[in-house]
């Protein structure tokens, strides 16, 4: 089948960007220091690709029935504090291929739009930490806090389709880490929506939200393309 794309739009930690599952071990630790004993699998599988905050709300309404908005927002608050340390402290590298990849859809005269569940802040921070620039290397950030809903809504990728004038969804495709990114990407009417099995979930966790292929490394996506 023959895809006249436009535009791929990647997920960034776990999908671009590889950071050991960060973000996440260092939600989990701070739920569990509200006085909770959750396991990254839980986190992971409730939490992976959605905007934090939504995130903790997720795990904990589906692992403790609880709906505290104002714990919510404390656990949010420490998690960010938390994050922001170490971010600046670990080593954050890019996925395998990515520039690669990046470069070899720029040559197709693709672009290569980054979106995440992360605010601006620390998303910036993040490609800041790996040296790349926007223009550059990748030509759009779209981040959480760039749109009023976020995954599985489409409003990230709509964004970043209005930015380079593109209309229609069948001519992007989404590449991402866990089911959400699968889920955002065939709300938004992509012609290709690809799991990748680098980050939060299983081929498994990913086969299950009916992607249109799942793949084990970034560079695998040019055959789906071509």
């Amino acid at each position: 089948m023959k895809h006249n794309l436009k535009m791929v739009v990647f997920d960034m930690a776990g999908t671009t960007v590889n950071e050991d599952n960060l973000v996440y071990k260092t939600l989990q630790k701070a739920i569990n220091e509200a006085g909770f004993d959750f396991n990254l699998d839980q986190v992971l599988t409730e939490g992976a690709g959605k905007e934090k905050k939504q995130a903790i709300r997720s795990v904990l309404a589906v692992y403790a029935n609880n709906t505290d908005e104002e714990l919510i927002g404390q656990i949010f608050e420490n998690f960010m504090e938390q994050l922001t340390t170490a971010y600046a402290t670990a080593d954050i590298l890019p996925q395998n291929n990515a520039l690669a990849l990046f470069s070899a859809l720029k040559q197709r005269n693709i672009y290569a739009v980054l979106d995440t569940g992360y605010d601006r802040a620390t998303a910036q921070s993040i490609i800041d930490k790996l040296g790349w620039k926007e223009g550059v290397d990748f030509d759009a950030l779209v981040t959480a806090s760039d749109v009023s809903k976020n995954r599985p809504n489409p409003d990230m990728i709509l964004f970043a389709m209005d930015k380079f004038g593109i209309t229609n969804g069948s001519e992007v495709a989404k590449v991402g880490d866990s089911i959400i990114d699968i889920e955002e990407g065939q709300n938004a009417g992509c012609s290709l929506n690809i799991g990748i099995t680098t980050g939060a979930h299983t081929e498994e966790q990913l086969l299950s939200a009916k992607p249109d292929a799942v793949i084990n490394d970034l560079i695998d996506l040019l055959p789906l393309i071509d």
